[in-house]
């Protein structure tokens, strides 16, 4: 039997199933796992599998080769292998050459280069100079009611259809076209701004050298016509930059001297070219130890001037004959090229540029030389893709010896390029140069690992020379930007459906008007024959019907609102700049407020649904904390963790204490360990301030030389001094010589290193060969024999050393399974056991774990494994899986020496804001380029992720992997929560209170997902948890996904960040929010928003937005409705009139109607207009629900308010019409009052004053302004009818005293406003008081209650209740007002007079309920059925027992009553027994003679109980009875051993409990806020 029969090979599906077994049940049901601690092993677990399938496909692939290549038709006919030819790049490749000419087929016939290519000049604006108006029209007129505006402008210009001024007409299109284009050139210019800062930022460049790639005129032909930018030609912005910098013709030197490297200016007279610092280019040590360049032979560089300029050989800058690469020394040269500053955008594709340390990448940049010997440099991409870790590049081998001007010159090569295209982590080209030695033509690979991409930062290196490769919109990072989208909000695009309709409707009624009037003109024999002869445009029927159509046009074209437009930019003009005054958006730090980049999507903020974010920067700072350890099985450290502090909230503890306690204690403990280490030994390096692991018991550990925990201290911090392959950042000259910092690949290194420094194991240097460190002051040097460097599929790192007693010791830190999995096998269980539980508290509590472990390796153990490793790097196939087999030979056998637990510090306030974000109803997706186990650490530390969620984790290599997962995630939610939902009234709501779920997945698992085979099933799969966790997501994927859930579920969507890997998920949003932060600016640049926290989102959509979408809302509506009453009022008219096209109202009113008369109120409400206070919507965000269901601009809101208008303009029309018909209507001057201008002023007057009265109807807060523009409209309008009226004119002279000298006009107006507006005054009165919204509710608590004061805002007027409606006059004598009159026992409330429970104390045993406090936002809980029945439910408590229980207030008030009084008093506290306690009434109204006392510990319901607006409330007299001033007989009544103080309210507090009748009950909204304030009044009584 053959091998194949025998044994069949794992097909890829296969694989996959075998695979997927591990977290997939029978049920195909994926696991889930609920913990921090088990999250994190889980997804390490996921990871391992995938290398594992990778690994054996790889085997099976290369299996597979050989057989191809021995057969290869069968093998290419019969099996396909996945995945081994490259993926297809569209567009052309690119040659760059470097002194060596182009080809024939790449020049043209005048011997210029063919091919183009961008300019490094980059733009995020909209428009141009020249694209700006076109452009913006076509934006503008996108809108129907500007094309319709448009058209009835063109009809005016015609005197046949009647218009009186065409040219006003047109003033309101051009004046909104106008308003609008000066507020997008605005939003533009800004966008310009920053780009022309991001573009001309500086750079360094060869100059005076040849581009053989940049034709010699790359100017356009207007650039030659106008003769701008010659060739050779300075520019004045590069003039100014060399003028600031004053380094014009100084001479760059670069050199690798001894142990370190030096950037230098050669000029001594001339500055340094960073001016930024004000200081030379800080040096960066070097790992080299011997001196560069060798000095056999030594050649000096070919530069006349280097060589006057310098003083001495040792800083002429050296160069070396080598035996191979690019650099010809027999090359003859000018010698003339040197490098010269220039700006970024003047960079162009093949020049060559110099960076330096911490400098930003201009363009994409293959790395030709470094300041290092090895040609290593190090990039930090957190731009690109979110991660904060240092990652190594490295130089093209054949450039790497370049180190001058000169050597660029003698150099010749051409790098054969692949295509720009948006792939972060794939390069291919191809390094083509001659050998000097050989003359043999060579090739070289360059991949990602040679580039320096766009937007990075060089970190840790001198300077690097490199030569570009893509420039501008080419450039990976714009690739993955995209273009600015014009923007345009939800309510807006609907606008144009109520548009449609409102014009539906006109052509309806032109249509009606039309036709009968052509019925009318069409008999014959009637008087119109003679009066009115020659007043028809034409003899044809149809032609006049036709011009009576376009006439109607013109006459009802109100109807369809224009000055909407224009109030609309005006509103949202205001409210964005009250976002942008906002104090609490203010970000000290930075000296920044938030910034509305792009006003008009403003509403859009109040219907947010999804918010995609960052987490580097924008959840984090992006700063590591070494927080807590575990040394041999004992802990250390004191700190509290935002997620612990979560947890607590959660659970309902209190055991931990609050921040600002905290910091007093962690101040405490500090002082504390430091004075005792202090005592132990001396630390020259401690840097006090920067002491994170706070823990006195380690220092007494380690000062405590007799017991036997300080040397596994001692063996624990030398290792993490030991263990790393951070730099020492030494100070320089003059300052503190032991202010010792580092700079490491990663921040948690860094912390790892400057925490074992302050507790006293300092790093002191490291060369090649050597690591110096100092162990509690003694100094120790170790020999560095290899270092196995981390990567995310070791998941751990190790050093091997010799110490100084001469010992090889390998230390090794990784997560804690890879380390667990490498212990030895005689390993103690017991500290195996309580590490790893260490660990999984630490995990827990959202800290960073590592495990540290070593073990001791014999000098035959290390030679042996030495030349396999040796052997295994060396290796040209499958070099990385070699070494990984190497590494694996000598990491075995470890013995733990403790666990390390680090924070990523959280931005201040993100805990709090993503639980408020939650309540509110909007779910987070977290889109991270980090690792996945940090972005679950971070998801549990700010409270994205939860314990008690199901967090199920997706890690597949293969699309049907994927599908599989996908899938079984699916069958799990619906074993729980059943099937999804789709409706729209559910929305915002939790699913359901059974389970909660959570989604975290990978970038190659994310790829797949957005298959679009895969796609519905991952957005099903996504919009069911609460929160989903994308991990290694690049910012093409970001997008992707933002628009997957925008619109695969047609939700409203927000994305935030802070670096330029976000700018593409943030354009790709409906609201796009950029931080200003440590990424740069580019987010910013690109944002609709920009400010300085997250926590800060928290007001913008809550507040602002809620704000802005229930303004904009209720102002469409309004702006609807009152033009159709006004415009139905003259269609009315119609009728009467021979459906003829004439103007009820005098001209002025309908150019006023909209200007000046109704616009002003509509737009005060939508500037101003508040329902509840910003405080009482931060702590209510429940309330934002309504805008992610679009509850409050909705269809049928709109149909309402038209058939509103409808009903109002029949009433306003038809009652003047029945006053004026019903008797000839005379003015009190005798003159008739009968003129069509008389009878219309009285239904505009009518029409008006109630569109007006309408508007302050519906307005929820009366400001000075809305008092004076809501009435002061209505008063304009008289007021124009009393000033025109004195104008000559044919039918509006002496108007006013006509018709106002009379009732007749008055009670027309009176009596019409009163009828049209009754209807909706009975409406909102009813739905109000039985059918409350809960904004309703709690704005009721705001202006009756007590939620001012319990929100801890103090109240404009004492509003507190007083007993019988006044205070006893006794008590208003200065010996009883005064608080040093009297004790603080005899001195009532304010509140007046309330009486106590009726039985004695001790008869039963109150239950004291827990005092709630705001230490977070109220709590408000929910279940699914009470969310069901009513949206508006914010509360439901299924504990129905709760609801019968009785509750002892306690308040701080109360305790003050019971407690001595502070200052003298003329009475004893021991004589006089104190008052029974007074609680307040959550609603301050003044109490009747018997008030009851209700408890409101019911949640809040739909509508207003009944018996609030009964008498049920009266109690009968003599029902309470009070034996608090005359203590029981027998019993004392201060029990013996009790202090006055410790006696609590309900020993002196007893009442007959009663039954209200009825069966509502009043809920309890608001907890306690603080310690000073009153508990809830009124307690809901049982029955006897």
């Amino acid at each position: 039997m053959s091998f194949f029969k025998r044994r069949r090979h794992p097909q890829p599906d296969q694989l996959a199933a075998e695979d997927h077994d591990t977290n997939v049940d029978q049920d195909l049901r994926l696991r889930t796992v609920r913990t921090a601690a088990s999250t994190i092993a889980e997804s390490i677990a996921s990871e391992q599998r995938a290398v594992r399938r990778r690994s054996v496909r790889h085997n099976r692939s290369k299996f597979f080769r050989s057989k191809i290549s021995k057969h290869p038709e069968r093998g290419q006919s019969s099996i396909p292998i996945p995945d081994l030819s490259p993926v297809q790049i569209s567009g052309n490749r690119r040659s760059i050459y470097v002194n060596m000419p182009l080809t024939a087929t790449e020049v043209d016939r005048h011997g210029e280069p063919v091919m183009r290519y961008a300019r490094n000049k980059v733009k995020t604006t909209k428009y141009t100079i020249l694209t700006f108006i076109p452009k913006n029209l076509y934006e503008q007129f996108r809108r129907v009611a500007n094309l319709y505006f448009l058209v009835l402008v063109v009809l005016q210009v015609f005197p046949i259809f009647g218009a009186v001024s065409p040219q006003t007409a047109a003033l309101p299109l051009m004046f909104i076209l106008a308003v609008t284009a000066v507020k997008d050139a605005i939003e533009d210019y800004r966008r310009a701004t920053l780009d022309e800062e991001v573009n001309t930022s500086a750079a360094t460049k060869i100059g005076n050298w040849h581009n053989i790639n940049q034709p010699k005129d790359p100017r356009n032909w207007l650039e030659r016509l106008l003769g701008l930018n010659s060739p050779g030609h300075v520019t004045k912005g590069v003039r100014k930059l060399r003028e600031r910098e004053a380094s014009e013709g100084s001479r760059i030197v670069l050199s690798r001297a001894g142990n370190r490297t030096s950037y230098s200016v050669t000029d001594p007279s001339s500055l340094s070219l960073d001016r930024g610092s004000g200081k030379r280019l800080e040096d960066i040590q070097s790992v080299d130890s011997h001196s560069y360049p060798p000095f056999n032979p030594p050649r000096p560089s070919f530069s006349t001037s280097a060589q006057n300029l310098v003083g001495n050989a040792s800083s002429a800058t050296l160069t070396t004959a080598s035996s191979s690469g690019v650099v010809d020394w027999s090359k003859r040269i000018s010698g003339s090229a040197r490098w010269e500053r220039t700006l970024w955008k003047k960079l162009e594709v093949g020049d060559v540029v110099l960076l330096r340390d911490n400098e930003q990448v201009p363009a994409d940049i293959a790395i030709l030389s470094t300041s290092d010997s090895d040609g290593l440099c190090y990039l930090e991409t957190k731009n690109l893709d979110g991660e904060t870790n240092l990652k190594p590049r490295k130089a093209i081998n054949a450039t790497s010896t370049i180190l001058s001007e000169e050597d660029i010159e003698r150099s010749a090569f051409v790098l054969d390029s692949e295509p720009p295209h948006p792939n972060l982590y794939v390069y291919n080209g191809v390094f083509r140069f001659r050998d000097q030695v050989s003359g043999q033509s060579k090739t070289e690979p360059v991949t990602i690992n040679e580039m320096l991409l766009r937007g990075c930062s060089i970190r840790n290196t001198a300077w690097v020379v490199g030569l570009v490769v893509f420039t501008g919109k080419d450039t990976k990072i714009m690739l993955n930007g995209g273009d600015t989208p014009s923007k345009r909000s939800k309510i807006e695009k609907e606008t144009n459906f109520n548009v449609i309709v409102n014009f539906v409707v006109l052509i309806s009624m032109c249509t009606v008007t039309a036709v009968v009037n052509g019925i009318f003109d069409a008999r014959t024999g009637t008087s119109a024959a003679v009066f009115e002869a020659g007043s028809h445009p034409s003899s044809s029927n149809v032609v006049n019907a036709l011009v009576t159509f376009a006439s109607c046009l013109i006459a009802f074209q109100n109807i369809v609102p224009i000055s909407l437009y224009i109030s609309i930019e005006v509103v949202k003009t205001i409210q964005a700049f009250f976002i942008s005054q906002d104090v609490d958006m203010y970000y000290k730090p930075l000296k920044s407020a938030c910034v509305p980049k792009t006003w008009n999507i403003s509403d859009d903020l109040g219907q947010i649904e999804y918010i995609f974010s960052d987490k580097t920067g924008t959840l984090t700072q992006n700063v590591m904390e070494f927080q807590k350890c575990s040394i041999h099985g004992v802990t250390y450290g004191e700190a509290i963790t935002e997620a612990q502090r979560g947890a607590a909230r959660r659970e309902g503890r209190t055991d931990l204490p609050n921040p600002e306690e905290q910091l007093i204690r962690m101040a405490k403990f500090r002082q504390d360990m430091l004075l005792l280490l202090n005592r132990a030994f001396k630390n020259r390096y401690v840097q006090q301030d920067k002491l994170t692991l706070v823990s006195t018991k380690l220092a007494e550990d380690l000062a405590d030389r007799t017991g036997e925990q300080r040397a596994h201290i001692i063996s624990f911090f030398r290792a993490l001094a030991v263990c790393h392959t951070a730099l020492a950042d030494k100070p320089e000259l003059g300052q503190d010589t032991y202010l010792l910092g580092y700079k490491a690949e990663s921040p948690d290194e860094s912390a790892l290193v400057g925490a074992a420094r302050d507790v006293g194991f300092p790093f002191i240097s490291r060369s090649r060969e050597r690591i110096d460190i100092e162990v509690m002051g003694q100094p120790e040097s170790y020999v560095l024999l290899k270092v196995l460097d981390f990567n995310s599929t070791r998941k751990r790192m190790s050093v091997i050393v010799r110490n100084p007693q001469g010992q090889i010791i390998l230390y090794c830190k990784g997560a804690d399974s890879v380390i667990y999995e490498r212990l030895a096998e005689n390993h103690d269980p017991v500290l195996k056991e309580k590490t790893s539980k260490d660990m999984e508290t630490f995990a827990n509590g959202g800290l960073r774990t590592l495990c540290i472990a070593y073990r001791l390796m014999s000098d035959e153990e290390y030679l042996e494994w030495s030349r396999v490793y040796d052997a295994a790097a060396s290796s040209i196939k499958d070099r990385d899986e070699e070494i990984d087999k190497a590494n694996a030979l000598v990491e075995h056998s470890l013995h733990v020496l403790g666990a390390t637990a680090l924070e990523d510090k959280l931005q201040e306030g993100v805990p709090e804001a993503i639980e408020m974000l939650h309540a509110a109803g909007i779910k987070l997706w977290v889109l991270t380029g980090d690792k996945v186990q940090t972005a679950i650490e971070i998801a549990f530390s700010c409270n994205l992720l939860k314990s008690d969620m199901e967090v199920m984790i997706l890690s597949a290599d293969t699309v049907d992997g994927a599908r599989v997962q996908i899938e079984a995630g699916l069958n799990k939610i619906a074993s729980i929560l059943g099937a999804p939902s789709r409706d729209s009234s559910k929305r915002g709501l939790p699913s359901s209170a059974d389970a909660s779920f959570a989604v975290v997945i990978d970038g190659d698992t994310l790829r797949h997902a957005l298959d679009p085979s895969l796609k519905p099933l991952f957005l099903n799969l996504g919009t069911q948890c609460e929160t989903v966790v994308c991990c290694r997501v690049s910012p093409a994927q970001k997008a992707l996904t933002v628009k997957l859930v925008k619109e695969g579920r047609n939700a409203m969507t927000l994305s935030i960040g802070d670096g330029a890997n976000d700018v593409a998920m943030i354009q790709e949003a409906n609201v796009g929010v950029g931080l200003f932060g440590l990424e740069g600016s580019q987010a910013a640049m690109s944002a609709d928003y920009a400010f300085g926290q997250f926590r800060f989102l928290t007001k913008l959509l809550i507040v602002h937005g809620r704000w802005s979408y229930r303004r904009i809302a209720d102002m469409h509506s309004n702006f609807f409705y009152k033009n159709v009453i006004w415009t139905l009022a003259m269609f009315w008219f119609v009728i009467y009139n021979n459906f003829d096209a004439t103007y009820l109202y005098q001209y002025t009113f309908i150019l006023l109607y909209n200007l000046l008369f109704t616009s002003l109120p509509v737009t005060t409400l939508g500037a101003f207009d508040q329902d509840i206070n910003a405080k009482a919507a931060m702590a209510f965000p429940q309330l934002y629900v309504r805008g992610i269901q679009g509850l409050e601009y909705t269809r049928t809101k709109f149909w309402l308010y038209m058939l509103d208008g409808l009903y109002q303009s029949v009433v306003v029309f038809y009652i003047p019409y029945l006053v004026w018909t019903a008797g000839l209507a005379i003015s009190w001057n005798g003159k008739t009052i009968e003129s069509l201008a008389d009878f219309g002023t009285t239904v505009a007057v009518a029409a008006i004053v109630t569109a007006n009265t309408y508007v302050g109807i519906n307005t929820h807060y009366w400001t000075v302004i809305t008092w004076v523009i809501i009435p002061g409209s209505s008063l304009l309008m008289l007021l124009w009818i009393v000033i025109y009226s004195f104008f000559e004119s044919f039918d509006f002279i002496d108007e006013v005293q006509r018709l106002c000298g009379g009732v007749t006009f008055w009670a027309s107006v009176i009596l019409s406003v009163a009828i049209a507006l009754l209807p909706r005054v009975l409406v909102k009165f009813v739905s109000t008081s039985f059918v409350p919204q809960d904004a309703d509710i709690i704005r009721y608590m705001w202006v009756k209650g007590d939620l001012k004061q319990r929100l801890g805002i103090k109240p404009h007027r004492d509003q507190q209740a007083l007993v019988d409606g006044s205070s006893s006059a006794s008590e208003a004598t200065p010996i009883f007002r005064e608080p040093h009159a009297r004790s603080v026992s005899e001195m009532s409330t304010p509140d007046g007079y309330e009486p106590a429970l009726s039985h004695s104390p001790g008869e039963h045993t109150l239950p004291t309920r827990p005092e709630q406090r705001y230490d977070t936002l109220p709590q408000i809980s929910a279940t699914s059925e009470d969310f069901s029945a009513s949206p508006r439910r914010l509360l439901a408590n299924t504990d129905e027992d709760e609801d019968m229980k009785l509750s002892a207030p306690t308040t701080a008030a109360h305790a003050a009553a019971l407690s001595p009084s502070p200052q003298p008093s003329y009475y004893s506290a021991s004589d006089i027994p104190i008052p029974s306690p007074l609680p307040s009434p959550i609603f301050q109204q003044p109490l009747q003679a018997h008030p009851t006392t209700v408890s409101y510990s019911r949640p809040l319901r739909s509508q207003y109980p009944s018996h609030v607006h009964s008498d049920n409330l009266r109690v009968p007299p003599n029902l309470y009875e009070m034996h608090v001033r005359n203590p029981i007989p027998g019993k004392d009544p201060h029990p013996e051993g009790r202090e006055l103080s410790e006696i609590s309210e309900a020993s002196y507090t007893t009442a007959t409990d009663i039954e209200l009748e009825g069966s509502h009950r009043l809920p309890s909204l608001i907890p306690e806020v603080g310690a000073s304030s009153r508990p809830l009044a009124y307690e809901e009584p049982t029955a006897l």
